[in-house]
């Protein structure tokens, strides 16, 4: 049986961008049924060692400093876009323009405004999109989304979610374009509160308002000389320079629905190095997940104390990878199932992953906490229309 090929061009080539690469290419063997066969173009990025590495390790057939080269080539059919925050909004309203589906990491732009650009552009060209919450396709959490929906634990009636990590916990790491606000935008809120609040929404509905605050912890870091890929490999020289943007945040959550909660996170927390967690109680039970122990799912069926389920076959996409409950998956394994809904939203013209209206959402909740932080206050969160958590 043929397969129909798609082009695809990648736009940045740290972690995301190389990570994205790799998810392509092992679609085909995890999915085989879509009968797709991912072709890696052409990649962009401006620094000479990645444009080389595109070619000689991942597998691109060419490589060019020129981002819009790749949103151009008509060879390309789909466009990851992997760049620092405030290059998204410049770059996925090209590939909108050019009408070439796109999967954008998260956050969708700088702030919220970016975000909702971004998505009011897709949504009046009716494309397909993909936006970096890998978090949902922990095999884990679906199983947890099934019971929840299912009124295992009757009625939601509060959440606790959190996402500790100490990437940024020395005073030492470089002051990458994360700590600015003309690249980044926000700090942790952009980083990781957005991953929190997809997760939240997903598991028990839409939030509704906020009341919040943040705090910087580290206000000065050295300046790099060099970059790196990602987190590491910068050098660095003497001079420093301040930090712009939030190191950790916590908010009071209000859901549409009722349930009240709680959200914090921290790139700054010495001892986790990524404590992602999801509580969800209801009048009829709870659950409990952990992103660190990923194949675990702690719940409590309204008998008191938690039981632990292994992911194995039947949780979500569990089985295209292991044959049998308790052997481990890991997190590049939820990017390919990211890259694999994404490529069935193209073929399909369906929406099968997080849309760009999905990107907005999180980022309306970050706005808000970012507000109310500010002032002090309880904000309203913006209600988005065609979020897919909502489905």
């Amino acid at each position: 049986m043929g397969r129909r090929e798609i082009g695809v061009g990648v736009i940045g080539l740290g972690w995301m961008g190389r990570l994205h690469a790799r998810s392509y290419r092992a679609v085909p063997e995890r999915w085989p049924e879509l009968g797709v066969a991912p072709r890696l173009v052409l990649a962009a990025d401006p620094v000479s060692e990645n444009r080389e590495a595109a070619v000689d390790h991942l597998g691109f057939a060419a490589a060019t400093e020129n981002w819009r080269a790749v949103v151009a080539d008509p060879r390309v059919d789909v466009v990851s876009i992997c760049v620092p925050n405030h290059l998204h909004r410049e770059v996925a309203l090209a590939a909108v323009e050019a009408g070439t589906p796109f999967w954008v990491e998260k956050p969708m732009g700088r702030d919220a405004a970016d975000a909702a650009e971004i998505a009011r552009a897709v949504a009046a060209r009716g494309l397909v999109t993909a936006v970096g919450f890998n978090y949902r396709n922990v095999p884990a959490v679906v199983h947890a989304r099934e019971l929840i929906r299912s009124g295992r634990l009757g009625r939601v009636t509060n959440l606790r979610v959190w996402l500790l990590a100490d990437y940024a916990a020395s005073p030492d790491a470089p002051l990458t374009w994360r700590y600015r606000r003309e690249t980044a935008g926000s700090g942790v809120i952009g980083d990781l509160l957005c991953h929190g609040a997809d997760l939240a929404q997903l598991l028990a509905g839409r939030v509704a308002a906020v009341s919040a605050l943040t705090g910087t912890v580290v206000t000065e870091r050295p300046v790099p000389t060099r970059a790196g890929v990602g987190h590491a490999g910068h050098e660095v020289g003497e001079e420093r320079g301040p930090v712009e943007n939030e190191d950790h945040a916590a908010a009071l959550l209000r859901f549409e629905s009722g349930a009240v909660g709680t959200l914090e996170c921290s790139r700054v927390a010495r001892g986790p190095r990524a404590e992602y967690v999801v509580e969800v109680y209801g009048t009829g039970g709870s659950l409990r997940w952990n992103f660190e122990r990923m194949g675990e799912l702690q719940v409590d069926a309204g008998e008191g104390g938690y039981t632990t389920l292994l992911a194995g076959p039947g949780f979500g996409d569990y089985a295209r990878f292991q044959p049998s409950a308790g052997t481990s998956m890991g997190f590049d394994d939820l990017k390919t199932i990211e890259a694999a809904r994404f490529l069935r939203s193209v073929l399909t013209g369906e929406q099968h992953v997080p849309s760009a209206a999905d990107g907005w959402s999180a980022a309306e909740v970050g706005a808000a906490v970012a507000a109310s932080a500010e002032d002090g206050r309880w904000h309203d969160v913006l209600p988005v229309p065609g979020t897919t958590f909502a489905q």
